[in-house]
């Protein structure tokens, strides 16, 4: 009995023998995985400790709950949550849907030099580094150098300071994004679409189908598990704004509406020291991002039989 609960490991042994090459491949983001990501997740005990810096974590007395209980008790709470979630459900629902829309209508062009002018263009942005597409959302957003106000002058406007509104700054933020990413993010349904058996577009022809109830009733139907599976995956990031690229478009005019809890996050652990209370606030945000993607993994499961697990 013993041998033949040790004979799978001889085997699996024997296969990574045999394919040695391609497990060598997966060593580098195994290691990525483990040092990065999976090593820090012991730092979260320092979420429930009264850090000091001369006795460590490990020696650090416990405080219990003690930061989770002063941030749901800070006048931040509030706000931060307002922003945080409505930059990302802003985003979730804008460029969600626009890179899906962008891949139909690239796999509609006949033209197979426009259809790669095409996918050259709207990718190429995502090349762009976060401080250059910062420092281009400035130049073009000027109150008196910016194209747009050099646009609105032409028709006798008053100049607007875009980055100095408050209320202009999600908007900014998103659709600056889209412009970056939507591009980058059809690829995977361009390739999905290519999947296709096309002998569904021949029979769909032959009846005279309009291109509008091809997408409809063809190309929809045959990418929706990959529609899905990115869905589930972003609402599992929903809360996971880019920090970087907030950061740099924040100043005092628009902080009301661009504190989210990643800015707040660095602002109050490294600029103040307050380490525990940091990384409770991080740990509380990692809680609602892991819930968001049970929560809507276990809806896709039961509604449409997709499903990431």
């Amino acid at each position: 009995m013993l041998w033949k609960i040790q004979q799978p490991s001889g085997g699996a042994w024997k296969r990574i023998c045999r394919h040695w090459q391609f497990y060598l491949l997966l060593l580098p983001p195994l290691l990525y995985i483990l040092i990065f990501h999976y090593l820090p997740m012991g730092g979260l005990s320092l979420a429930f400790k009264e850090f000091s810096i001369r006795k460590g974590i490990l020696a650090s007395p416990w405080a219990g709950l003690k930061y989770f209980r002063q941030f749901f008790s800070s006048p931040m709470f509030f706000p931060l949550l307002k922003n945080t979630l409505g930059i990302s459900l802003y985003s979730l629902a804008v460029g969600f849907p626009i890179p899906i829309i962008l891949a139909l209508a690239v796999n509609e062009v006949k033209s197979k030099s426009l259809k790669k002018s095409v996918q050259m263009i709207t990718y190429a942005p995502y090349f762009i580094s976060t401080v250059v597409m910062v420092s281009i959302i400035m130049q073009v957003l000027h109150p008196r150098t910016g194209i747009l106000n050099l646009i609105l002058g032409v028709f006798g406007a008053n100049p607007i300071n875009f980055m100095g509104e408050a209320s202009m700054f999600q908007s900014i933020y998103v659709w600056s994004g889209i412009w970056q990413y939507a591009g980058y993010n059809a690829i995977i349904y361009i390739a999905a679409l290519s999947g296709i058996d096309p002998t569904l577009y021949e029979a769909a022809q032959v009846d005279g189908v309009s291109r509008f109830k091809r997408i409809l009733y063809i190309d929809l139907p045959g990418i929706a598990p990959t529609i899905i599976v990115l869905l589930i995956l972003n609402a599992g990031n929903l809360m996971n704004i880019g920090f970087e690229k907030v950061f740099l478009m924040q100043n005092d005019l628009n902080l009301s509406n661009s504190e989210i809890i990643s800015t707040y996050i660095y602002k109050v652990g490294l600029k103040h020291a307050q380490f525990s209370f940091s990384t409770a606030v991080s740990f509380f945000n990692s809680i609602i991002n892991f819930l968001l993607l049970v929560t809507v993994n276990t809806m896709a499961r039961r509604l449409g039989e997709v499903s990431i697990w």
